[in-house]
């Protein structure tokens, strides 16, 4: 009896935790058209430095780098105003060794560093803080941030 509960506990726990991921929005793959609503540039040249944001209602919005994806954040009225941003579902940046997309809220980003983006200078993106700090020694990056961090006095300091 109590292997049964138990069986049966553990798997609502395993149904509810992938219902909960599911929601979670994957990232998508730029189209050639696809452009940065800040800037203009189209994105899917891009690629190392992708950012995205992704709505609940299936929209998502594409960045030629962190930068941008911030200015669009914090100005979203600007350049979005039919979006709030309790629409968003998801943040994806691209992991600066990886290569890869990763959640942009869980992210490192490192501020000042010698290499440059689309856009010139710009937060360099990693998923965990070890090769965020390596990174700083190698490129002498100034500051590291997690996103909650991030400021528009950062951002503006980057242009």
């Amino acid at each position: 009896m109590k292997s049964t509960i138990a069986a049966a506990g553990l798997l609502f726990l395993l149904v509810f935790a992938s219902w909960g991921s599911a929601r979670e929005k994957q990232p998508v793959k730029p189209a050639e058209k696809d452009k940065c609503p800040v800037c203009g540039m189209f994105v899917a040249k891009y690629p190392d430095f992708l950012a995205q944001v992704l709505y609940k209602d299936g929209h998502y919005a594409l960045f030629d780098g962190v930068k941008d994806m911030f200015k669009y954040l914090f100005a979203m009225q600007k350049y979005d105003p039919a979006r709030k941003k309790d629409d968003i579902d998801s943040i994806y940046v691209t992991d600066y060794y990886v290569l890869t997309p990763i959640d942009g809220h869980q992210a490192f980003y490192v501020e000042g560093s010698n290499v440059f983006g689309p856009m010139g200078r710009e937060l360099v993106p990693f998923g965990n803080e070890e090769d965020a700090r390596e990174f700083m020694v190698d490129h002498m990056g100034k500051s590291l941030y997690k996103f909650h961090e991030i400021t528009p006095e950062i951002i503006k300091g980057l242009d």
